[in-house]
């Protein structure tokens, strides 16, 4: 059965930090792009990260570059997503998800399998 899975999200205090995993079963991630979505209460669905086949590129949205960074382990079938510096408005509900094709600009309309989600809340 495709699936991803993501896990790692919870409660953590502004500057603190966390780390999101992406586990694909069904699968092998070697063959796919993947990506970190968000989406905040009332708000749009946003690209955080996205990172090639290989791992040897990756793009990040402008609101975490220095702070985010996704890596793969494709020896474990498994993305990452490093938060440091987290901020109240990093809170959302945190998606992977994967496609066969290179998302250059990291858009949520090329992926075709999503993870079921994992939250993420930054509160004092």
């Amino acid at each position: 059965q495709f699936q991803l899975v993501e896990s790692g999200g919870g409660l953590v205090q502004p500057g603190g930090s966390l780390r999101l995993s992406c586990a694909a079963s069904g699968f092998t991630l070697d063959y796919y792009t993947i990506g970190w979505f968000r989406q905040a209460p009332g708000k749009e669905r946003e690209g955080v990260s996205c990172i090639s086949r290989s791992g040897g590129s990756t793009n990040y949205a402008d609101s975490v570059k220095g702070r985010f960074t996704i890596s793969r382990d494709n020896a474990k079938n498994t993305v990452y997503l490093q938060m440091n510096s987290l901020k109240p408005e990093d809170t959302a509900i945190y998606y992977c998800a994967a496609t066969m094709i290179y998302s250059a600009l990291c858009r949520g309309s090329d992926f075709s399998s999503w993870g079921q989600g994992t939250q993420v809340t930054v509160s004092s």
